[in-house]
């Protein structure tokens, strides 16, 4: 709105996700006067109108680090292509303190597990520092790792939605507030579970490679506001996952 408003507009306390930079660089081309994003401040001075324009988005990095973590939930080998790496830096360093190797490229990352993994803590942040948006993947990975790991939510109060679903698989983790104690193990069962939110269905997805047995997952309307043909991809990579109905 305040892109084609007249006089110059300051947002402050502005987030710093490379969306955001990726918002300003398209409606600038449009014709728009923006700059700032990526830092606190956003300055916006008004416009007559915008043109069309050709664009590109930035790939998904909360997409693509779904699939990394799918990578170590399932002890595997992943090369993760389309990405920019230096988005996902707070991912990859978490997830090479766990004991995952991650070897990043110009616009890929490749994700392997050598040995065991170990715990680890989180506390998410917003950007640069550890997305809320990765939480419930990267605390089911903790899961199902031996030891001890704690995980403090800072950015959203309803973001323990997929802990009751993993518990009915056998993940052991209580809450203290906005504080998750995961104690991990590895004797995970498949059970019917049910999505709430976009990141706690991926969570749940994710769970469903680890635990035995088949698993049953509901409300997958939340998860394809996220993931396009997520089973698709999965099945590709070798997880024997199927979509039985549209929910």
């Amino acid at each position: 709105a305040a892109a084609m408003t007249p006089g110059v507009h300051l947002i402050r306390n502005a987030a710093r996700e490379p969306e955001i930079v990726d918002l300003q660089n398209f409606l600038n081309l449009m014709g728009a006067r923006i700059k700032g994003a990526g830092a606190d401040t956003i300055y916006i001075q008004g416009v007559d109108k915008l043109t069309g324009a050709e664009y590109t988005p930035i790939p998904d990095r909360i997409e693509a680090g779904t699939f990394m973590v799918a990578a170590a939930i399932s002890r595997g080998d992943v090369l993760v292509d389309n990405v920019i790496p230096e988005q996902l830096h707070p991912l990859m360093s978490k997830l090479k303190e766990i004991g995952v190797e991650i070897i990043p490229a110009a616009d890929n990352i490749r994700v392997r597990v050598p040995g065991s993994l170990k715990p680890a803590d989180i506390k998410t942040m917003p950007y640069p520092g550890f997305p809320t948006d990765m939480q419930p993947q990267i605390m089911t990975l903790l899961a199902t790792i031996e030891g001890t790991s704690v995980v403090v939510e800072t950015i959203f109060e309803n973001r323990f939605m997929h802990v009751p679903e993993l518990r009915r698989m056998g993940a052991d983790i209580s809450l203290e507030g906005r504080v998750a104690i995961v104690r991990g193990g590895p004797d995970w069962q498949g059970a019917h579970v049910e999505s709430s939110d976009l990141r706690a269905g991926a969570a749940l997805i994710l769970a469903g490679l680890f635990a035995q047995g088949e698993t049953r997952i509901g409300g997958l309307e939340h998860v394809d506001r996220g993931y396009e043909r997520i089973h698709i991809k999965l099945a590709a990579l070798g997880a024997d996952v199927e979509r039985i109905s549209n929910c």
